[in-house]
């Protein structure tokens, strides 16, 4: 194996549900990279190791990758070796660690599903300001019944494949784990024990008797509570920059993912500066 003080990983992945990284693909990427570089399968059709031995640069290697593989449907993620492992990992939960955006299946119960949806398009794409748009979506829902939140829970979320065996993984590693979202403590508490986070920070609605108030608490969770959030766990935990991960879809992750060792922009909402499945890293 080649030393960890001056290498870099370079790792090939597919969808699971459409294995990409065949033997021929990970011997063309070993290809473009040079003689030494050392090849190990991780998840056969779904994930593969390149390592790459030597003083080289890190933005040389994944485009001369991205060369190689042309139009493949492969994410590449290059890094140095030994800031391989993360000890922090925070991810955004709607359209991220689950399929779905909670607010928008809210809405659905009262019939504003399209009109609530449209909002949060553009509030994740940036076009409008995160909070003023949760205020203003919120406040559709007044007087809709808390105990919707568990049918939805039971009947319309999925949880995004791979995520759980992320996290446990993670925690298994002696990394700790947060689930840091904009939406609702009604939704991140039982959706992230479920998925097995240490701890879960998100909005919390106000209810009046057994209905939703149509009102949110102050302060609102967004973008920079969320960049708080990882820099707290990280001073917390006398971590390095490079030993933290995080995961977002929106542009009030887009903060967080940049403060990050390890960003990961997932299916993300087009953004200024920013594309789908874009990695972060210092």
């Amino acid at each position: 194996m080649a030393s960890p003080s001056n290498s870099l990983v370079a790792t090939l992945i597919a969808n699971p549900a459409h294995p990409a990284v065949t033997d021929e693909i990970v011997a063309r990427a070993a290809q473009a990279l040079g003689q030494e570089t050392q090849q190990a399968i991780l998840a056969r059709g779904i994930a593969a190791d390149l390592v790459i031995s030597g003083a080289q640069d890190v933005k040389a290697v994944e485009a001369a990758l991205r060369q190689a593989l042309n139009d493949q449907p492969i994410d590449i993620v290059v890094q140095p070796y030994a800031h391989r492992r993360k000890r922090l990992f925070l991810a955004d939960m709607d359209s991220t660690m689950i399929g779905q955006e909670c607010i928008d299946e809210l809405a659905d119960y009262v019939g504003l599903k399209a009109e609530v949806s449209e909002i949060t398009e553009r509030a994740m794409r940036g076009e409008i300001a995160f909070e003023p748009a949760l205020r203003e979506r919120v406040a559709l829902l007044k007087n809709l019944p808390v105990n919707v939140v568990d049918e939805i829970i039971a009947k319309r979320i999925t949880l995004t494949p791979g995520g759980t065996a992320l996290v446990r993984t993670m925690r298994a590693n002696d990394a700790y784990t947060c689930l840091v979202s904009g939406g609702f403590t009604l939704f991140t508490g039982p959706i992230g024990a479920t998925i097995g986070f240490h701890e879960d920070r998100s909005n919390r609605l106000i209810l009046e008797g057994e209905k939703l108030a149509g009102l949110v608490e102050e302060p609102i969770l967004g973008r920079e509570a969320k960049l708080a959030t990882l820099v707290e766990l990280r001073a917390r935990f006398g971590l390095a920059p490079h030993e933290t991960m995080a995961v977002g879809d929106g542009a009030n992750d887009l903060a967080m993912l940049g403060e990050a060792g390890l960003g990961v922009a997932f299916r993300a909402k087009p953004a200024e500066g920013y594309k789908a499945g874009e990695i972060v890293q210092e």
